[in-house]
């Protein structure tokens, strides 16, 4: 989950509820997801203002958040709209609670792996890693 630099995780950016959607991976989530929300990344999520982190998954290497994402954007759009709703029903911003701490846990990958379209998933949270803090700290 911690990388040399940072989170590593595979996360969906949107710019609204049920709008447009990006997948990527990153092994400093935190930085990454400033990145996208500042527009400093050229390409698609500048140009369709996705500003939004509304998912995301941690992962303990790098080789498997790269083929988590691989295997995300194989799906069809109602099934990843499904797996952010699963987290984040109203495709809120997740990146303020993330970079103050508030987010209590992050999802276990293997919640969503035998996960077909349609299903409500029910996200099993894994600790969050080792320093960070929660509200009730």
């Amino acid at each position: 989950m911690l990388g040399r630099d940072g989170l590593i995780g595979v996360y969906m950016m949107a710019n609204r509820m049920h709008g447009a959607i990006y997948i990527g991976v990153t092994s400093d989530l935190i930085a990454r997801a400033d990145q996208h929300r500042r527009g400093v990344v050229e390409g698609f999520t500048r140009r369709y203002g996705l500003k939004r982190l509304v998912w995301y998954e941690l992962h303990e290497t790098l080789v498997d958040a790269i083929q988590r994402e691989k295997s995300l954007k194989r799906y069809a759009r109602d099934w990843k709209a499904n797996l952010i709703e699963g987290m984040n029903p109203d495709w809120s911003d997740l990146f303020p609670a993330l970079v103050s701490g508030g987010v209590e846990a992050a999802p276990d990958p293997d919640t969503y792996r035998d996960w077909t379209p349609g299903e409500r998933a029910t996200p099993t949270l894994c600790p969050l890693p080792k320093g960070w803090r929660t509200d009730e700290s």
